[in-house]
């Protein structure tokens, strides 16, 4: 199990900003951005915070 406040995922429109080991996932446009994270969200048990740069990161608080 992972520790309490670790990014668990990104998901962006961006994938020139996101690099590292954390799984990443690149929407098409912000539609399929808000359902990738609402379902990955469920499936982790994480929350989504929006870094308002076209990118989320799911979080385990």
């Amino acid at each position: 199990m992972r520790e309490s406040g670790s990014i668990l995922a990104v998901v962006t429109l961006r994938p020139e900003s996101v690099g590292g080991a954390t799984p990443s996932f690149f929407a098409r446009d912000e539609a399929e951005r808000e359902r990738l994270a609402t379902y990955l969200s469920r499936i982790l048990d994480a929350m989504v915070h929006d870094l308002e740069n076209g990118t989320y990161i799911l979080v385990r608080h």
